[in-house]
C-alpha cells in the first residue's frame, strides 16, 4: 500500500509498504479515508527532540490524525467497532504493531480511536480527536492544580474550538483570545462567550477586568511570543501558563522576573500524551469524548484536500487560522 513515510533526513516521501491484514489482540484494521495535517506534525518533523513520548509507526509512517472505516477487529476489541467510521489519534496508545496513519490502511489499538456518529464525513473529523483529547486532558490537569477558569490564547484554532465546546459542556469559565474583530465575530456567532480580539485598542484593560471577574487563572497557550508578554501583567494572582503549541515560532517570551514574584506566576509545558488523563484515565476520557464528538465545534476545519503523492504541497499549505490541509487516499 502507499504510505507517507519519514526519511533519515527528516523529509517525507510516499513509499510502498506492506499492507496490514490481520489485526492482533486489542487492535483494529482501518481503511483510511482522510488524514489531517496539524501544526504539531510539522513541528515534530523539524524538531526530532520534540517527538519524545510520541508513539511511532512501523515503516516510519508519519501522521497523528486520521479517520476511516473499520475493516476488521482483533480479539478483545468491543464488537461495536466492527464496520464503524472512526476518528483516530495515534499517540493515545503505544503499540509495536501500529501501522499508520497517513496511509491507505492503518492498524492501531482500539483505544486510539472513537466511533463517529452515523452519516458524518470522515474528512470532517480527520483531525478532531487530537484536539478534543488535548482540551479534555488539559481541563483535567488544570482542575487537579486547583484552577477554576481558563484563558485560551489560540481561540480560533481547532484546539481552541474544542476547548470552547468542552468548557461550555462542563460549565467552566473561559476567555478566548483571537487576533481580529472578524475572528471574534465568528466565534461569537458559534455561540462562544467571552471572546476578545487582541487587536482592540482597549484589549489589555478589558482582558484584565474579565480575567479578574471570571478568575481564569489557567492559561492554555498555543501561540507563545508577544501575546504572553501582553497578557502576563494582566493575569490574576497565582496564575499558571501552560505551553502546548508554537504558532509564534521562535519569537521569545519576555516576562520580567519581578512579575513572577509579584503575581506568583508559574510557567510549564503541557503534553497531552504525557498527561495523567492519557496515561492513567484514557478509558474514562474516551467514553466522554464518544458522547461529545458530534458537537459541530469539534469538526475539522478543512482548507484544501491533497492526494498522498502531494505531501510536499500539503505540508507547505497555509490558510486561514484553524483551516487544515487534508490528505485523502482516494482523491476525487
Amino acid at each position: 500500500m502507499r504510505a507517507v513515510c519519514v526519511t533519515e533526513r527528516r523529509a517525507l516521501e510516499v513509499r510502498e509498504v506492506p499492507t496490514p491484514v490481520n489485526p492482533p489482540r486489542g487492535h483494529i484494521l482501518v481503511d483510511i479515508e482522510a488524514g489531517c495535517i496539524n501544526h504539531g506534525d510539522k513541528t515534530f518533523l523539524a524538531r526530532p527532540m520534540s517527538t519524545r513520548g510520541f508513539n511511532t509507526s512501523l515503516y516510519g509512517i508519519w501522521g497523528a490524525s486520521a479517520a476511516g472505516q473499520v475493516l476488521s477487529i482483533g480479539p478483545d476489541v468491543p464488537a461495536k467497532f466492527a464496520g464503524k467510521s472512526v476518528a483516530l489519534y495515534r499517540s493515545l496508545t503505544p503499540s509495536p504493531h501500529t501501522v499508520g496513519l497517513w496511509c491507505e490502511r492503518a492498524l492501531v489499538p482500539w483505544t486510539s480511536c472513537v466511533i463517529l456518529p452515523d452519516g458524518v464525513s470522515a474528512e470532517d473529523y480527520s483531525g478532531s480527536l487530537v484536539n478534543v483529547i488535548t482540551a479534555y486532558a488539559f481541563l483535567e490537569e488544570m482542575a487537579a492544580a486547583g484552577h477554576k477558569g481558563v484563558i485560551v490564547t489560540a481561540g480560533n484554532s481547532a484546539t481552541g474550538l474544542a476547548m470552547a465546546a468542552l468548557t461550555r459542556n462542563k460549565n467552566i469559565p473561559a476567555i478566548f483570545l483571537v487576533r481580529s474583530e472578524k475572528s471574534r465575530e465568528t466565534l461569537l456567532g458559534l455561540g462562544v462567550d467571552h471572546v476578545l480580539a487582541t487587536s482592540g485598542k482597549d484589549f489589555e484593560t478589558e482582558f484584565s477586568q474579565l480575567a479578574e471577574q471570571l478568575q481564569t487563572t489557567a492559561v492554555f497557550d498555543g501561540v507563545g511570543g508577544e501575546i504572553i508578554d501582553r497578557i502576563a501583567p494582566q493575569l490574576p494572582m497565582n496564575s499558571t501558563l501552560w505551553f502546548y503549541g508554537f504558532l509564534a515560532g521562535s519569537t521569545p517570551v519576555s516576562v520580567p522576573s519581578t512579575l513572577f514574584m509579584m503575581k506568583n506566576l508559574t510557567m510549564q509545558p503541557f503534553s497531552n500524551f504525557n498527561s495523567v488523563t492519557v496515561r492513567d484515565r484514557l478509558a474514562q476520557a474516551l467514553a466522554f469524548v464518544q458522547e461529545a464528538i458530534g458537537d459541530p465545534l469539534f469538526r475539522t476545519k478543512i482548507g484544501k484536500t491533497f492526494g498522498l503523492e502531494q505531501i510536499a504541497q500539503a505540508m507547505a499549505y497555509e490558510s486561514t487560522p484553524g483551516a487544515k490541509a487534508i490528505l485523502v487516499t482516494k482523491p476525487a
